[in-house]
């Protein structure tokens, strides 16, 4: 009989808890690795006299650090604890210019979000606006900032800071830029202050970034183009007994083209200017569906005249419309008089700029086709096509959620190019087969 050695046996019944341990803590960091705790995020606008602020806290993790339930219990989160957050908020952050001035911190308002994050799952986080406005005669573009909410508390939480908004360096908002990282130091197991120090910008930069946005907001303005185009559309061809008939002649049809254009454009400046500067504010949802409606007249017309001759006067009426909305693209960057000023203006000329070269570009393909029977099947189905994407864009607007046909429109201003080189091939054929008409009849007198 053999007696079983009973220390090998807890010996490695002792192992193989430790190897099981082992594997569930790898399982775990892995986990970690995989699935990382959503990190703050500091948003800096930098304005003349005054920096704008966004954070954004995780309530997850500031529920670790604030020691309240209002993370699990969200709803109604700032009716319940908004002056205590702001107070902690307050306490927890302290910009000061470089030689150790306070700045002033006001808590604008505050809004609990949902954020579907791809690594670790959809959270909630606190969105906060603050402003921050440094003593009298200290710039805004150095100062130093004393943060550590949440840090305080959570040792692995860190905040990433960027500018998100530096009108003088002609940034809107698009493509914010770190600046820094605010976390706790492990050596010295201190949380150091963050160097903000941004260079200079200047009127020119920022007017020049205007233009720009300008034209990037009627390149990737899709209605705004298609109105304008679905208008232009019938502006060669003469209107007859309620019917487009032929080709009007290259004077007619430039002469019309002009005074529309013109109109949408004194149309839409007349709004933006009024917008921008604040003296009317306009419902944006309700805004973007009368753009798509004025799109579905536009296509209407553009099948059967339903406004022959008066093309000018509807397009400055629904010019007011849009210039709504241009208005709130400006309204949004909240800067002072004179960078206003020159935002309106430097708006503007973008949106004229690119609206002309999309004209130049498309107008003389339509002359050239409108010359030719085959032009008609070319403005019906242009007219369909305008009528199908306004009614998709308004039951996009109305519900608040996107369509098929929206979601495609969307994705096709990457292939606004091979339109125009279709419109130009199109063109090509109709020419040549104009002038070998006309050849035939001067040589064999038919």
């Amino acid at each position: 009989m053999r007696i079983p050695n009973l220390h090998n046996n807890a010996g490695r019944l002792k192992l193989r808890r430790l190897a099981i341990l082992a594997v569930v803590f790898c399982f775990m960091v892995s986990k970690a690795i995989a699935h990382p705790m959503p990190n703050s995020v500091v948003l800096l606008d930098i304005k003349a006299t005054k920096v704008a602020a966004e954070i954004q806290l995780p309530l997850n993790e500031l529920e670790l650090a604030y020691g309240h339930d209002v993370n699990s219990n969200s709803d109604g989160l700032v009716e319940r604890l908004g002056p205590q957050l702001k107070a902690y908020l307050l306490q927890h952050m302290h910009p000061v210019s470089q030689d150790g001035k306070p700045w002033a911190v006001t808590v604008n308002d505050m809004m609990v979000q949902p954020v579907a994050q791809s690594a670790s799952g959809p959270y909630k986080e606190l969105t906060v606006h603050l402003t921050l406005i440094p003593a009298e005669g200290e710039t805004t573009r150095q100062f130093v900032l004393n943060y550590d909410v949440i840090i305080h508390q959570v040792v692995s939480h860190f905040a990433l800071v960027s500018v998100r908004q530096d009108w003088d360096n002609g940034m809107n908002q698009g493509h914010p830029y770190q600046v820094g990282v605010v976390r706790l130091d492990v050596r010295s197991n201190k949380i150091f202050p963050l160097n903000v120090n941004i260079q200079e910008g200047n009127l020119w930069t920022g007017f020049t970034s205007m233009i720009d946005l300008g034209m990037e907001h009627i390149k990737e303005g899709t209605d705004h183009l298609l109105f304008l185009l679905t208008l232009l559309l019938p502006s060669t061809l003469i209107a007859k007994n309620e019917k487009w008939k032929g080709f009007g002649g290259v004077k007619y049809s430039l002469t019309r083209i002009l005074k529309i254009v013109t109109a949408f454009t004194i149309g839409h400046s007349i709004t933006l200017l009024v917008g921008a500067l604040g003296v009317f504010h306009f419902p944006g949802r309700s805004i973007e569906v009368l753009i798509a409606l004025s799109i579905l007249i536009s296509a209407i017309h553009a099948f059967k005249p339903i406004f022959p001759g008066k093309e000018m006067y509807i397009a400055a009426s629904f010019g007011l419309i849009h210039g709504m909305a241009f208005a709130e693209t400006l309204v949004n960057l909240d800067l002072d008089g004179l960078r206003m000023t020159l935002s309106i203006l430097g708006f503007n000329i973008g949106i004229e700029l690119m609206q002309l070269f999309v004209i130049a570009i498309t107008i003389p393909w339509l002359i050239i086709l409108s010359k030719n029977n085959m032009y008609k099947g070319l403005r019906i189905g242009g007219a369909i096509f305008a009528g199908v994407a306004s009614l998709a864009w308004m039951l996009e607007r109305v519900t608040g959620e996107s369509n098929f046909v929206s979601v495609m429109l969307f994705n096709s201003t990457n292939y606004t190019i091979w339109l125009i080189i279709g419109l130009a091939v199109a063109a090509g054929i109709s020419y040549f087969l104009n002038f070998k008409k006309a050849h035939k009849k001067v040589v064999y007198g038919y």
